[in-house]
This record gives C-alpha cells, structure tokens and sequence, in this order.
C-alpha cells in the first residue's frame, strides 16, 4: 500500500504518466549508518529548490508526464518488503511505464530490477554506481542484505553486469569479480581513464541492450554527498555520475537513488540525489522527443 506525499513537478495522474516516481522508507539491514528511511521525503522536499527549465536538454519538467505514486508502507521483515516492492513495481513496467525508486537501502534495487527484467521477457543489463561491490551471498544472516543486492542480481537476473565508482570490498569480492569476469570501473580507473572513455566502453560492451541503471549515492566522494549510510572517501565526482546518466538513461527501463542518510548532513545529499534523478528523467525523455 502506497501513502502519497508529492514530488514538485510530478503534475500528471498515473494513467498519462510515462514517469512513476516512488519511495520506499525502508533501512533494516543498514550496517553502519541507518537512516535511508527518511530520504524519499527529503528528497521530496529538496524538488522544491529546482527550477522546472533543463537548458542541457531544453527540456520543461511541467511539460513531462511525471507522476509522483507516494512511499511504499514497508515490512519490518526485509524479504517481505521487497516481495512486496516487486508486486508493486511489475504492473508500472507492464503498463508501459519506468519505474523511478527513491530508497532507502540497496536491497530495495533487487526487486525492481527482477520486476523489469520478467515484465519486458527479455535479458536487460544491470550498470550500478557503488562505492562497495556488494557481492556476498548473505551478511550478518541475512540473504537480502543491502550488502549483498549486486551478487543476487548477477546470479538470479542477468550477467550483463556493470560496476562504476567501486573501491572498497573484501578481498573474496574482488576474488569473486575477477574469477567471474565481472566488469568493474573503480573510481581510480574513472580518473585515470576520463568519464568520457569509461562510458564509451560501458556502452560498446552493453551493446544498447536495456538496462536497469543504480545509483548508490556513496559511488560518490562524501565531499559531494557526506549524508550516507557507508560514505567511502576518495569516490566520483557529481559531474562524474551526472555523465552516466546523461548516457544511459535513454536506453534505461528504470532507475533509482539509494543509500541517502539525511539526518547526517544539512540536506545537500538529498538535495543532489534529487537533482540527479531529474537529469534521469530529462536525459530519458529528451532521448524520445
């Protein structure tokens, strides 16, 4: 069951939407600093400060059909909740839609990736911006840990598999990824590299497939996003992430925005995460005029 705050520009009703908005206040298996709880409204809030005018895209957002589906009433249980969050996100792919996840913790990306993928009938990528790997079969106990979202989507969805901004894991993770021929972009290789030539690859190895993108905030340098649940130094730039989605979201069939923990800065995370879920939706629909 959904409640219904509302995003600012997020003007048409479900049944015109091409947009689906939604938030899912769900943090139980956060490990080092819970509090994504609370960012879908606070993202929500900082929509407010934008103006409605893309000059990169010349794009208005009062003219794309946004609508905004309210927060996603989580379970305590985590697998009850994502259970639930697939039942959620199917019918808003099935109707045509793209689904647009403001988290909340990792885990929630699974399902909607899965919903996505089953919905569409055909294999899809997955290119996730992430500070960690998160590929452990299970941490702490628990399968649908938020450390563990990118394994369980390579295993059970697809093996189109992308990681950008990655630099911190255990050594069985980097293990696993190499054995696996995992592609992976630490952000040093970003540096190194350029932003421009990383996505050039990423692009030439997806061949245009679909995608499910992900935006882990913490793929960020907590100099640009200190509101986290596991901020990591030495991270990607805002401009860095801006560029991956500029590029792939026209060939995304959903997106979303996890890990923002804003009880620990003065809103400039939830602030930049909504400012990147725009770029998004005006790169998407740009892409489509």
């Amino acid at each position: 069951m959904f409640y219904k705050p509302d995003m600012m520009d997020a003007l048409a009703d479900y049944n015109s939407a091409r947009y689906i908005i939604f938030g899912v206040p769900f943090d139980a298996t956060s490990s080092y600093r819970p509090g994504s709880r609370w960012a879908p409204d606070a993202m929500r809030k900082a929509s407010a400060n934008f103006e409605t005018y893309n000059e990169y895209f010349d794009i208005d957002f009062e003219d794309l059909l946004i609508h905004d589906i309210g927060n996603l009433e989580p379970y305590s249980s985590v697998d009850e909740t994502l259970e639930d969050l697939y039942h959620a996100v199917r019918p808003i792919v099935k109707d045509g839609k793209i689904p647009i996840l403001m988290g909340g913790e990792h885990s929630l990306t699974y399902p909607c990736v899965k919903a996505c993928s089953e919905e569409i009938g055909e294999d899809i990528g997955f290119v996730v911006m992430d500070a960690h790997f998160d590929l452990r079969e299970e941490y702490g106990g628990i399968r649908n840990n938020h450390a563990c979202v990118s394994r369980h989507v390579h295993d059970d969805i697809t093996d189109t598999y992308v990681t950008i901004g990655v630099r911190s894991g255990p050594k069985e993770e980097w293990a696993y990824a190499k054995e696996n021929d995992l592609k992976y972009y630490t952000s040093d290789d970003v540096r190194e590299m350029g932003i421009k030539m990383v996505i050039s690859e990423v692009k030439e190895y997806l061949g245009c497939k679909k995608i499910y993108l992900s935006l882990d905030m913490d793929a960020l340098d907590p100099a640009y996003a200190p509101g986290l649940g596991t901020p990591e130094p030495f991270g990607l730039t805002d401009i860095d992430v801006r560029e991956v989605i500029r590029e792939l979201a026209p060939h995304s069939i959903g997106f979303d925005v996890v890990e923002i923990a804003p009880e620990y800065d003065n809103g400039i995370s939830a602030l930049l995460g909504t400012k990147l879920l725009r770029e998004f939706i005006a790169a998407h629909a740009a892409s489509e005029r």
